[in-house]
């Protein structure tokens, strides 16, 4: 979370949710997810949390698992926070949209601004948008509309909003994130580097660029603790 001027920012907290069993019933098929272990994947969240608390020293705060809410882990795609500022998105997927309740009361906790999507015609799921520390790209995709690119640029002021075509079934940080400050990091389909040479037509700042073998592995984010000399891409 960082504030104008500060590119990427430190952050002090991370919010996850725990895994329910629902989400190995098949739930996740249409976000594209691959058939889940649910043994595995309920270790490797219980691996993230202790990283992000142990190794990067966050603040950590996790949601219960809701069986109601089998894509509840998914929580990239209920806010997008800049500052002080949250965003509550509107999910493209009704069934999705009760997900940002618990997301939203644990960042009011927090003392965040809350930015409520009112628009009933605008979509956004929040792994459509990335912000690079200087602007912000909104992905158009299956999940994400131009009217809820709209209210990202209304909400966040203070930076240029631009939105790149997803020519896949993907989200825009399913196939490109950071890797650092100046540094996107995209898978190598075609999906991908369309994505990346658009964001470089439209961008006034310059960007390195690291092509991964897979668009999965692109799927990063770049953190700064608030412990000065620490960063690390997840």
């Amino acid at each position: 979370m960082g504030t104008p001027g500060e590119g990427l920012g430190r952050c002090s907290h991370a919010l996850i949710r725990g895994v329910p069993e629902s989400l190995a019933s098949g739930e996740g098929a249409g976000a594209g997810l691959p058939a889940l272990d649910l043994a595995k994947a309920q270790r490797e969240h219980g691996v993230l949390g202790g990283k992000l608390r142990q190794r990067l020293g966050l603040q950590l705060l996790e949601l219960p698992p809701e069986e109601s809410l089998p894509l509840g882990p998914l929580l990239g795609d209920t806010a997008v926070i800049q500052g002080d500022t949250a965003l509550i998105t509107r999910p493209w997927s009704p069934a999705r949209r009760p997900e940002v309740d618990g997301v939203r009361k644990a960042l009011q906790d927090l003392g965040l601004r809350i930015v409520e999507m009112g628009d009933e015609n605008a979509t956004l799921d929040g792994t459509d948008v990335l912000f690079t520390g200087r602007e912000f790209f909104v992905g158009l995709s299956r999940w994400t509309n131009h009217r809820g690119a709209e209210i990202v640029a209304d909400t966040f002021r203070d930076f240029a909003v631009s939105t790149v075509p997803v020519s896949s079934p993907s989200h825009l940080r399913g196939l490109c994130g950071m890797g650092g400050p100046r540094t996107v990091v995209a898978g190598s389909s075609e999906a991908a580097q369309k994505a990346v040479r658009a964001m470089a037509v439209l961008t006034d700042h310059p960007y390195a660029s690291l092509t991964l073998p897979d668009d999965a592995a692109a799927d990063c984010l770049f953190l700064r603790p608030g412990l000065p000399g620490t960063a690390e891409a997840l």
